[in-house]
């Protein structure tokens, strides 16, 4: 792909400023309308979230926000799909190994999903290209496992004012928060110095429950429902089946939202 995007157009319709929901889209929706209403479908419709990833998080996150009918998905990935990735990247299947990443899974969500709109760009996230890439986005799904670029997604966040939803995995555990600019500590107050860089151990189930909860924060938050993770760090622990919260606190120093009005 050479870091071009593929678009799978969706098939919302726009009257004066209003999007509506097409017949098939009602009765694909019926058993989710009725929590928060064709209003609240509609807001999901006009939403764009960015993935980045499109590997063990990406992939459940990305699928149940298509699945809810978010209309635009931006996923970013640099990478080809390799066999030791299928045990969690539930996006792909045999039959993608060698492929793109980003074209196995836009092909997966519009599948799923032919009414909302895919955007794959195959290019790595970095400082050159991360502002570019996010762009027109309304929040910021971290589906990564360096943090090297989730300190990226945390500056950019910040910078557009919009939030980040982090997940991370190791083994049998995670660990999942919401990060709302100029209200919430951010990813540098949390974690102010990155773990040691290895080669992450993991199962699939870890990584579909993170996965799941970042979902559902991305849902609340479009919709304006609930409570979200802010301020707290939910940790799963996969051995015991247990979760627990761990309240955080903006560091008036932080380097990335330290100045910012609360």
């Amino acid at each position: 792909m050479n870091g071009e995007e593929i678009y799978h157009p969706g098939s919302w319709i726009e009257y004066e400023g209003i999007t509506m929901l097409s017949d098939g889209e009602l009765e694909r929706y019926k058993r989710q309308i009725p929590l928060f209403g064709e209003e609240g479908q509609d807001k999901l419709k006009g939403s764009a979230i960015f993935i980045a990833g499109a590997g063990g998080l990406g992939s459940p996150v990305s699928l149940y926000l298509a699945a809810a009918g978010v209309g635009r998905l931006i996923i970013a990935d640099n990478d080809a799909v390799d066999l030791t990735n299928l045990n969690r990247q539930i996006l792909h299947g045999g039959r993608s190994v060698g492929e793109r990443k980003t074209e196995s899974a836009a092909r997966r969500l519009s599948d799923l999903n032919p009414d909302i709109e895919i955007t794959a760009i195959d290019r790595r996230i970095d400082e050159e290209s991360i502002s570019g890439i996010v762009k027109g986005a309304d929040g910021i799904v971290d589906a990564m496992d360096t943090f090297e670029v989730r300190y990226l997604l945390n500056q950019v966040a910040y910078k557009r004012e919009i939030p980040l939803f982090h997940g991370g995995i190791r083994g049998f555990y995670g660990q999942a928060t919401t990060i709302i600019p100029g209200e919430t500590a951010c990813l540098s107050c949390i974690f102010p110095h990155p773990p040691p860089s290895e080669v992450i151990p993991v199962i699939g189930a870890t990584a579909g429950i993170i996965g799941s909860v970042q979902a559902n924060e991305v849902l609340k938050y479009l919709l304006g429902m609930g409570e979200l993770l802010t301020d707290r760090l939910l940790l799963w622990d996969g051995m015991r089946s247990e979760v627990d919260m761990i309240a955080v606190e903006r560091n008036p120093g932080c380097p990335v939202c330290g100045g910012m009005k609360r």
